[in-house]
């Protein structure tokens, strides 16, 4: 029997440009909560750098425990693992609360390393959700997670800071558009290989065309030192406070909730559906990744959304493609000259190729949802408001504002909510009260038998 997609095995060139394309498309999310929070500590270039290739080779880490997998540990699927964004608000939070600026990075490692561990001991109680994300659900949640990406492209397009003079500028949004254009230009006059990469051929060609117009900075590389290991606790031993643990633990919770949503998204896209054990394992390699993360002064990890809209629009889904891209990211931790060639690329050529990413998420979403029974009105209702919630930290990012700080972290996360809502109006609409006549009626004015099927029919005669 061959072998399924996702345990393929493909050629040595292939399977390294493809894997470096998922380096591509994640990278400037690994490297965006470092940087953050390296200059909210006030850290010197230098520390900065450091900070950096360390959450890059914690990255590789944590997603070869992803696709690799050891014992029960892995989801075994094409999923990249890195820093998460949803625990950039509360370590600078506890950064600000930090009384010396040097003890900040030990505080975080140390609340890190304790959610981590804690939330690889809740992940085979936490698996057991799968029951509550039908396609109605599922669905819903991965049309979210496009939807909630593509802010992100949206920004890169615009530039690499809100405060550069040439932010939002005709240049950066022409660059973002050309390159968007070479990619689906590729993607239907080129077959095979080609078509295949066309995301990493675009973001080549972008860059090679941003130069004479001066977006494209080569310092990165000039300045990058070619050998670096990072030491394990470089900023000190980890240091353990109660509040800065209940903050991270529930970003662990919120990380551990997108990371079930993600693995159903990419089990439905490559055809191999995640089932309550290939959850488990997945949040496992999740949370452990999350946990040993710190010993090499990186931040919590959680699965990529992005790469799943890579998986989706190139359709290569063998696990050791991506494993091929944890290879390369723990060579750029090790080698921070390799990590600055990444560097090289202009945001807005990141934010032309996002476009396509981030849009394939949402319309694997919206495929999902064809086969979730959208003709039943308590369906209907189940997408309509949960895409409503989830849409609102999106198109009004300031409608939490008066709730806690530690509310906001799961509220001001789209899919968390989104998905949360998703589960509880399944519950009450599909479940609860599931024997009354009327939950199949879509229209009004349909007769109930005309719908009911055979076995309803002739009960009620």
């Amino acid at each position: 029997m061959a072998d399924h997609p996702v345990d393929e095995k493909l050629p040595a060139l292939k399977m390294a440009t493809t894997g470096l394309q998922h380096v591509a498309a994640m990278y400037a999310g690994v490297v965006a909560p470092p940087l953050i929070v390296g200059a909210a500590i006030g850290l010197s270039a230098g520390e900065l750098t450091f900070l950096t290739g360390a959450c890059l080779f914690t990255a590789g880490l944590a997603t070869f425990l992803q696709t690799l997998g050891i014992w029960k540990i892995g989801a075994r699927l094409p999923f990249v693992n890195g820093v998460t964004f949803a625990g950039v608000a509360p370590m600078t939070a506890i950064v600000a609360a930090t009384d010396d600026p040097s003890d900040a990075l030990p505080v975080i490692f140390g609340a890190v390393i304790v959610a981590g561990l804690l939330g690889f001991l809740a992940a085979p109680v936490f698996c057991k959700a799968i029951r509550f994300f039908p396609p109605v659900v599922t669905g819903t949640v991965i049309t979210l997670i496009g939807i909630s990406l593509l802010p992100v492209a949206f920004g890169w397009a615009q530039g690499a800071s809100a405060t550069a003079a040439d932010y939002g500028s005709a240049t950066n949004l022409g660059l973002a558009g050309i390159t968007l254009l070479i990619v689906l230009l590729l993607r239907r006059f080129t077959r095979g290989f080609v078509k295949q990469i066309a995301v990493l051929l675009g973001l080549v060609a972008g860059t090679v065309i941003a130069v004479p117009f001066g977006a494209t900075d080569f310092a990165p590389v000039a300045d990058a030192a070619l050998v670096g290991f990072p030491t394990p606790f470089h900023f000190g031993a980890p240091q353990f406070q109660i509040a800065a643990i209940v903050s991270m633990c529930v970003v662990m919770i919120v990380s551990m909730t997108e990371s079930t949503a993600d693995m159903l998204a990419l089990g439905e896209i490559v055809d191999r559906p995640a089932d309550e054990k290939t959850i488990a394992a997945g949040l496992r390699a999740d949370t452990l990744g999350s946990a040993l993360s710190p010993v090499f002064n990186g931040f919590m990890c959680s699965a990529f959304a992005q790469n799943i809209g890579l998986v989706a629009m190139t359709r290569i889904r063998s696990r050791f493609v991506v494993a091929a891209g944890g290879g390369f990211l723990v060579l750029m931790g090790l080698c921070p000259v390799a990590a600055s060639l990444i560097a090289v690329v202009p945001r807005p050529v990141l934010g032309g190729a996002g476009v396509v990413l981030f849009g394939s998420v949402a319309a694997s979403g919206i495929q999902t949802l064809v086969r979730a029974g959208l003709d039943k009105d308590n369906n209907v209702l189940v997408v309509a408001v949960s895409l409503a919630v989830g849409i609102v930290p999106i198109a009004a990012p300031e409608f939490y504002h008066a709730f806690p700080e530690n509310a906001k972290i799961i509220l001001d996360s789209g899919i968390s909510t989104g998905c949360l809502a998703a589960v509880l109006l399944n519950l009450v609409f599909n479940h609860i009260g599931r024997g009354r006549e009327d939950q199949d009626v879509t229209h009004p004015m349909e007769a109930a038998e005309d719908i009911a099927g055979p076995g309803r029919a002739a009960a009620t005669r």
